[in-house]
């Protein structure tokens, strides 16, 4: 891996022929204005990408009422397969950027998300697609997911260290932002015609016994064209940094002690806040929607997305200043505190309990936020560049699978135990877990790396 001045132009006029962010005369006169029309751009593309990735969650809590026959368990399966396909698809991303370069990754990889956007768009408009065909697309929409462990460490390339937990906040904290977008906006545009006749026909909804017509289609129609947009743009004013490595030279990752340490911290954090994503909306479903003027879903689901995101972008300055160990051990006690307390609200007997269920999921996406934005600032303080931005590819990919797994793991709970208490449980021994691991390895006072 090399970062020179060897004229890398006469091979490809996208890729930069020097880049030195750490020399502070280059990044003044040079470097600045170049990493951050790259993180904007860059930003605007993951927004799309979490849009499609969590774009599923929004769907599902409506198909049912339209016409869909799918049990709860089919249900949370479709809502966990864009965790599985981002999960898996982000380890394939982690490598991409030193092959490729950003110009090139940033720009298919966005233009990819049309596949699964059109695939949605057709298929919800007949009740009677296969469930296998619902499975596919919701598989396909994990493309969106993929992104972010290319993007990412894209970005941290691109700035100096002093600056790198405030630029990964603001591009992953702008990104999630995607989430609270699909799940805020999907109930109004799918009650409107706004394509006329070329959104196709709408479908009878039921809910509560009141019929309706919406255009479920929409949800997935109306980010095509801005897809296609911030693709195209990608492709036309990216640039690539000169880091280059075969993926031979790549994997020495895995031997880091302090990577494994990190990606456990990634899961706890990120890995709460896609899980809580996607299934937050089905578990307000599943445990309140039954009471009379029961709460709708998508009206209460874009709320964590949206806190998690805030506090990503806050919190990373924060960690700049105060260092993201001791930030990302506060993170993990609160995930423990409301994962607890959240259990206590999940066998309602009444409506009145709602409010205190929603507060503690709440909590778990404002903590959640918190640390993602933490264990950020930590990587980069860890690895040298090229290994820092594959261990923030490698733990953005397993952390990905947090869709999969809390879809899973909640249906199976619900399904054996009757309430999603058991997955509760399970995440704060985890959390737990982690806490000890981050005091002792980062926090505390005479800690081995601290960070």
């Amino acid at each position: 891996m090399t970062i020179s001045n060897e004229n890398t132009q006469a091979r490809s006029r996208h890729w930069l022929s020097r880049w030195e962010p750490e020399n502070p005369q280059f990044w003044e006169t040079t470097g600045k204005a170049i990493a951050w029309r790259t993180l904007i751009i860059t930003t605007a593309n993951l927004t799309m990408a979490f849009i499609v990735w969590f774009m599923v969650s929004a769907l599902v809590v409506r198909l049912p009422g339209a016409g869909f026959k799918l049990a709860p368990s089919e249900l949370f399966w479709l809502t966990a397969m864009p965790g599985l396909a981002g999960g898996s698809l982000r380890i394939i991303h982690t490598f991409l950027v030193p092959l490729y370069g950003t110009r090139n990754v940033v720009a298919i990889s966005t233009l990819s998300l049309l596949i699964p956007a059109v695939g949605w768009f057709y298929a919800v408009q007949d009740a009677t697609t296969p469930y296998w065909v619902l499975l596919t697309l919701s598989f396909l929409a994990g493309l969106g997911g993929a992104n972010f462990s290319s993007f990412m460490p894209s970005t941290s390339l691109f700035f100096p260290k002093r600056l790198q937990g405030t630029a990964l906040a603001i591009q992953a904290g702008i990104g999630n932002f995607g989430v609270s977008i699909v799940q805020f906006v999907t109930p109004w545009i799918i009650g409107v015609a706004i394509f006329g006749s070329l959104s196709g026909d709408p479908l009878d909804f039921s809910r509560g016994g009141v019929h309706s017509k919406i255009w479920l289609q929409n949800a997935a129609l109306v980010y095509v064209p801005l897809i296609a947009l911030f693709g195209i743009l990608a492709w036309f004013m990216l640039r690539s940094v000169p880091v280059r490595a075969n993926f031979r030279d790549q994997l020495d990752i895995f031997k880091l002690k302090h990577g494994f340490f990190m990606t456990m911290l990634y899961v706890m954090t990120f890995g709460s806040f896609s899980g809580f994503s996607a299934t937050f909306p089905l578990l307000i479903r599943q445990t309140y929607t039954g009471f009379p003027n029961g709460p709708d879903p998508l009206a209460y689901a874009f709320i964590g997305p949206l806190i998690g995101s805030i506090m990503r972008v806050i919190a990373g300055p924060l960690s700049d200043r105060f260092g993201g160990a001791i930030v990302t051990q506060w993170s993990g006690i609160g995930l423990i505190v409301c994962a607890i307390g959240v259990s206590f609200y999940t066998s309602p007997t009444s409506l009145a309990e709602f409010p205190y269920f929603l507060a503690f999921m709440l909590g778990l996406f404002f903590f959640s936020g918190i640390g993602n934005a933490s264990t950020f600032k930590q990587m980069p303080m860890l690895f040298e560049p090229r290994q820092a931005a594959g261990v923030i590819g490698w733990t953005s990919a397993i952390a990905a699978y947090g869709p999969f797994a809390a879809g899973l793991m909640l249906g199976y709970s619900i399904s054996l135990f009757g309430s999603p208490n058991a997955f509760f449980y399970w995440a704060a021994f985890y959390y737990a877990v982690n806490v000890v691991i981050n005091w002792w390895y980062y926090a505390r006072k005479g800690a081995e790396r601290p960070c």
